[in-house]
């Protein structure tokens, strides 16, 4: 679970920006549970080029650099980052990106510092009792390792082979012993945060999507395609059912003659890889009953809404984070406020995952059905200034009126900021110009 994010110089992010995920007033949990430790749902709006994006982004570079760094640079190229480059001062400075996650019931805090050229800093810390304990601290090409590191001589190695372009993280997830889940009653603090950022993710096309639906167990694969009818039902897109069709019987009959137990690991794959995939289709209402549609033949807006649906039961299955650049280019807000209610629920979300996304669409700063779609303290703006510099801030630096709010008309009306500061009068005139020059006769 993400507890808080900071970072400095990235994009058009020049100063360091924290986007803080702790409860402000502790209203989301029922009177007999205890209140929750972190946000689960937070909403960041702003105009156009604003920043949103480069929040988000951010954190994807974060991830991107815990998980592919070890491998994704060559040595002596440098590290490719994109600092704040309004200012040639500061882009010369170095990047910095820290989180504070809990994992395992406990607080992790993992972060870096890096320039063109290498990783400047890295350190991981927990707070297995309360009080913090250093799993290591990287300076340069210097490491030094906490009581509860684990095997000193092995990671003395693995930091040797540590590239001076990768993060230590990332070298010691490839080369040590990683644990598919987690233990709370032994944990790994390196391992841990590592799988974090693994299974952090953004939103993947619906065809890989689909791919992963037909590869998982069969439990799991009734339980996500139930899922995912139930979002195409709900969005009334005319779905309603997705049928996994098996192979035919002849092919069915060949590849259950192989003798799967007698073949080698890499024949098992080349076998896997060579057998038809099962296919998905989607059931249609019609005039004489249903049809079946492949994902082709989808409108885009469907298919973005599989996109999402896919995504969000895997984040809902692992527990971890799912972040979604521009929620509003995907889904109608009744949709957007049922996916964000799936990860309010405890019902469907058990594990406390978490869905990071940014707007546009104001009318989600409103209320359906009579309820917040938002809570004050999921809602985060980004505003630009003259220089180009942006800034992250929440709904909470406002005091709510006494008597409510209408979040959504005070937005829109200016007093929350976060709103372009749109010139009718030049627009109208950069229109009616072109319409003049295209409007000339030829002399």
């Amino acid at each position: 679970m993400l507890l808080s994010f900071r970072f400095a110089n990235h994009r058009s992010f020049r100063d360091e920006h924290q986007l803080n995920l702790t409860p402000v007033y502790g209203d989301g949990a029922e009177p007999d549970e205890p209140a929750p430790q972190a946000v689960q749902v937070v909403g960041i709006f702003g105009a156009n080029a604003s920043g949103k994006s480069n929040c988000l982004g951010a954190l994807a570079y974060m991830r991107h650099m815990v998980v592919e760094s070890d491998r994704a640079v060559e040595p002596g190229v440098g590290l490719s980052r994109e600092p704040f480059r309004l200012d040639p001062e500061v882009a010369t400075q170095p990047s910095r990106y820290v989180v504070d996650l809990l994992l395992g019931g406990f607080r992790h805090t993992y972060g870096f510092t890096i320039d063109d050229d290498r990783v400047l800093e890295e350190w991981l810390y927990h707070y297995p009792l309360g009080r913090r304990r250093r799993v290591f601290e990287r300076d340069g090409d210097v490491f030094n390792w906490g009581e509860e590191s684990g095997r000193r001589s092995d990671l003395e190695q693995i930091a040797g082979i540590t590239a001076p372009t990768a993060l230590f993280l990332s070298t010691v997830a490839r080369f040590g012993q990683s644990r598919p889940q987690p233990d709370p009653a032994n944990p790994q603090p390196l391992h841990d945060t590592y799988r974090w950022f693994y299974l952090t993710g953004q939103r993947t096309d619906p065809t890989s999507g689909l791919s992963a639906l037909v590869r998982i167990g069969q439990s799991d694969t009734e339980e996500v395609r139930r899922l995912v009818v139930d979002l195409l039902q709900a969005a009334d897109v005319g779905i309603v059912d997705v049928v996994i069709a098996s192979d035919s019987a002849d092919d069915q009959a060949v590849w259950s003659d192989l003798p799967a137990r007698r073949l080698s690991d890499r024949l098992k794959k080349a076998v896997a890889a060579i057998r038809p995939s099962p296919r998905v289709q989607f059931a249609h209402r019609g005039p004489h009953g249903t049809a079946l549609l492949d994902l082709q033949d989808q409108s885009t807006g469907t298919r973005q809404l599989l996109t999402l649906g896919l995504h969000a039961a895997a984040m809902l299955r692992s527990g971890t984070t799912m972040l979604i650049d521009e929620i509003d280019a995907s889904l109608h807000p009744i949709l957007t406020a049922k996916l964000i209610s799936l990860f309010r629920s405890p019902a469907a979300n058990p594990l406390g995952g978490q869905l990071i996304f940014t707007s546009h669409d104001a009318a989600l700063l409103g209320t359906l059905d009579a309820e917040e779609i938002l809570r004050r303290d999921e809602i985060w703006f980004v505003e630009k200034d003259d220089e180009g510099a942006s800034s992250l801030y929440p709904l909470t630096d406002f005091k709510p009126r006494k008597e409510g709010e209408n979040r959504q008309r005070r937005y829109l009306n200016g007093n929350y900021g976060a709103i372009p500061n749109l010139s009718t009068g030049l627009f109208e005139q950069a229109l009616a110009t072109r319409g003049g020059s295209d409007d000339t006769p030829a002399g």
